[in-house]
């Protein structure tokens, strides 16, 4: 057994798993897991930089992090930086602010390693099951790229695309410094061919049509999952492989995109952070299933997070 920390640093959000790894049984016991909303990408798609605001913000939630570390006495640590740190200009600012509060350089990875990760930790817990055909196809809706994984017990093709839910919202969906509210039908189709020619992308390298079973992961799924479950509040383990099918999904999404800001925070299960981006991230998910026939979607808890972690157990 082994004590590891995993963190994932994203386009919206920063999170953290502490876990207990037993490579004998494939089993990863959480001890702390937690998401912070730092939006670390606020403009890349538009200045190429990291906000200095940004960086403040996810430094923060480091320092908090460095200490539930220190606290569960990890042996190792692993922190992986995603799609806004790609892309920017100032990227060693955010690497040395990194280094300084959490003591490990952070990797920032390429689409197709974020892609393994995620088809890991969102896979591994599956084998096995009955119920679900393979080959699987993973998708990670994350705020700036998405990732698109086709494989049974290994990957067998990925691709990541430049369509999230922060980045299809900052291209699109903001007018004069602000999210429209609701946004306008022009937008919205828009939005929409902007998604679909990223599906033709990934298309030309994953599979899309092959799969049996699509797997949903990261937050615009889990929150869309919620949504459809009505719950009272966010439950991970009622959404962790809760299926939504299509039909489902069109519902919430075309309810999201023309919804107010103050109906979309009504949402007992919506995290603060997510009221602005729900809705592109819905609108992906979408057009996913759509594209690849998918009746349902399986929603995972477990993703590129646990893959990290058992990369380091």
């Amino acid at each position: 057994m082994t004590r590891v920390a995993a963190v994932d640093c994203g386009t919206n959000s920063i999170r953290l798993l502490v876990a207990d790894a037993d490579p004998a049984t494939g089993e990863l016991t959480d001890l702390d897991r937690r998401m912070t909303i730092v939006r670390l990408g606020q403009g890349v798609d538009r200045t190429g930089r990291l906000a200095p605001e940004a960086l403040e913000r996810t430094f923060a939630a480091c320092r908090e992090y460095a200490e539930v570390v220190k606290a569960h006495g990890a042996e190792r640590l692993r922190f992986v930086a995603t799609s806004a740190s790609r892309d920017a200009e100032n990227r060693d600012d955010f690497v040395r602010g990194v280094l300084d509060i959490l003591g490990v350089e952070p990797e920032v990875i390429s689409g197709d390693q974020e892609a393994e990760f995620s088809f890991t930790g969102a896979t591994k817990e599956l084998t096995g099951r009955a119920d679900l055909d393979k080959p699987y196809l993973v998708v990670d809706i994350g705020g700036g790229s998405t990732e698109f994984v086709v494989g049974d017990d290994h990957v067998r093709a990925a691709r990541s695309v430049d369509v999230g839910c922060v980045r299809m919202t900052e291209r699109h969906l903001v007018r004069d410094g602000a999210v429209t509210d609701p946004p306008t039908a022009e937008q919205v189709a828009a939005m929409r061919a902007d998604i679909e020619a990223a599906l033709d992308l990934a298309g030309r390298t994953v599979p899309l049509g092959e799969a049996r079973t699509l797997v949903g992961l990261a937050g615009s799924v889990t929150t869309v999952s919620a949504i459809a479950q009505e719950l009272p509040e966010y439950d991970s383990a009622a959404i962790h492989h809760s299926r939504v099918s299509r039909d489902r999904v069109r519902e919430i999404t075309d309810w999201l995109l023309v919804s107010t800001h103050a109906e979309r925070a009504a949402v007992p299960s919506m995290h603060p952070g997510r009221v602005d981006v729900i809705a592109a991230g819905s609108l992906v998910l979408l057009a996913i299933m759509e594209r690849t026939g998918a009746e349902e979607v399986v929603v995972s808890e477990h993703d590129i997070l646990d893959g990290i972690a058992w990369s380091i157990a």
